[in-house]
């Protein structure tokens, strides 16, 4: 797959990045900026049937197209997505993780990895067809710069995907709102239908090789109250886990009103 397409977009990103932009407001990651070969484990045992895939491909086919993902973390869904994309750039605001990830796909013609935050994408406007964010940065109010710029950076009839962890389905929604009380999945669900998406049901199965690696990944998941509760309610190693899987397009043209 040949990545011709793809320098002159990263050329025009870095003049971005040169003229001051930089994430520097960005919130850390509690996870993956710490654990990150933990993370990892972590990542191969998430959505182990690929329903998460599965949904994704209903909502926005990537195929031949050009796909940003935005807070890719240490790039682990990038070579997914490389398989059929015409190119692949991730977007990621923390150095180590970007360096993780630039290892990663370092023989993939088609993928490159950039410094950037979710309200200050490095890159020009309407270059991607394909914005996918996963467990990053969209968590609801507050997420409207991000909303503005993946618009920006979408072409007309582009699609922002974003995967969430859905908050009200048990047992990790319950362990979820055990942590954060304020956090409300139902006004997170009115705040997404509000600006435009739609909302899909994705049930996945967490599913790990031993039984050390799920107990380790739920410590650095929750406080340790709830992952000692948590790590006492699995038995076995593997567990349910329901995300949202929201999708807006953008428009394609003029929108004429019959008034």
């Amino acid at each position: 797959m040949s990545r011709s397409w793809l320098p002159g977009l990263v050329s025009r990103a870095r003049e971005v990045l040169l003229a001051g932009v930089r994430p520097d407001d960005v919130v850390p990651s509690p996870n993956i900026w710490h654990w990150p070969e933990l993370y990892e484990v972590e990542n191969r045992a998430q959505d182990a049937d690929g329903e998460i895939w599965r949904v994704l491909a209903e909502r926005c086919e990537w195929t031949g197209l050009d796909v940003l993902d935005l807070g890719c973390g240490d790039g682990f869904h990038l070579p997914r997505f490389a398989e059929t994309a015409r190119s692949v750039l991730g977007v990621e605001p923390h150095q180590p993780l970007v360096r993780r990830a630039r290892q990663r796909v370092a023989n993939l013609s088609s993928v490159e990895v950039m410094v950037g935050a979710a309200q200050r994408i490095p890159l020009p406007d309407a270059c991607v067809d394909v914005v996918h964010a996963r467990t990053a940065y969209f968590f609801g109010p507050g997420c409207e710069p991000g909303l503005a710029e993946a618009d920006r950076v979408l072409r007309p009839g582009g699609v922002l995907a974003i995967v969430d962890l859905d908050g009200g389905s048990a047992p990790y929604g319950d362990w979820l709102r055990a942590d954060l009380p304020k956090y409300d999945p139902a006004k997170i669900e009115q705040f997404f239908a509000d600006e435009g998406f739609d909302s899909r049901d994705a049930v996945t199965t967490w599913r790990f090789e031993d039984r050390a690696s799920l107990e380790a990944v739920l410590r650095i998941e929750f406080s340790a109250p709830v992952a000692r509760k948590a790590i006492a309610s699995v038995t076995g190693l593997s567990f349910p886990v329901g995300y949202r899987v929201r999708s807006r397009r953008k428009p394609s043209g003029l929108v004429h009103s019959d008034g």
